[in-house]
Parts: C-alpha cells; sequence; structure tokens
C-alpha cells in the first residue's frame, strides 16, 4: 500500500523499523512494553490513513490529532527503552529523529488544512 502523503509513508516505514527491533526485546516484555509500542506505533500510520478516508475535514483533522498523541506516546516508549539497555544510542537517535519528523510533518499538515 503506498500513500500520496510523505509523512504516512514515514510513520509506514517507523511501523516496520519498531517491529524489527522489539524482535530481540526481553521475552518478558512480550505483553508489556513490546505489545504496547507496537500498538501506539502503529496507530500513527493508520490514523493517518482512516482520517483520509473520512468525509469531512474536521473528522480528518481529528485522526491527525490521535496520530500526533500515538507520535508521541510512542517517543515516551523509545526513551524508555533506551534507558532500559533494550536498544542502543544509535537506534534511539535514529528512531527518535523520525518521530520528530512525523510530528513536525502532521504539525504542517494540520494547519495547512485548518487555514
Amino acid at each position: 500500500m503506498e500513500n500520496k502523503l510523505e509523512v504516512w509513508n514515514l510513520a509506514h516505514e517507523l511501523a516496520t523499523d519498531f517491529y524489527k527491533v522489539t524482535k530481540s526485546f526481553p521475552k518478558e516484555e512480550i505483553y508489556g512494553l513490546v505489545n504496547q509500542v507496537r500498538r501506539s506505533v502503529v496507530s500513527i500510520p493508520a490514523n493517518i490513513v482512516e482520517g483520509q478516508a473520512r468525509q469531512y475535514k474536521k473528522e480528518f483533522l481529528q485522526f491527525l490529532y490521535i496520530s500526533k498523541g500515538s507520535a508521541e506516546e510512542t517517543n515516551y516508549h523509545l526513551f524508555l527503552s533506551k534507558d532500559l539497555g533494550y536498544i542502543s544510542g544509535e537506534e534511539y537517535n535514529n528512531l527518535s529523529n523520525k518521530c520528530i519528523r512525523i510530528k513536525m510533518m502532521l504539525n504542517k499538515l494540520i494547519n495547512s488544512l485548518k487555514n
């Protein structure tokens, strides 16, 4: 599935990155942090695409705000994963930079739809 929105494509890339990274997390985290971070990261592109499919701009905006919240949640899980030693500093920087870019892109998209 390809999407015209660059923010969706980057969010999808981040989701696949997180799935790969969390494969190496401790087994006791499968139903804890791994499950939670996967749900939050998948929520980012899922809400973008669901909002695009809505009939009204106001609905699309609401889904973009949800996506932005999920990006913030994902960024925290990323920070926690680093502090727990589950990912390296390099992995953290790479994934965190993608989260920041996604949030900035969502802000721009939201602002453009509001005007």
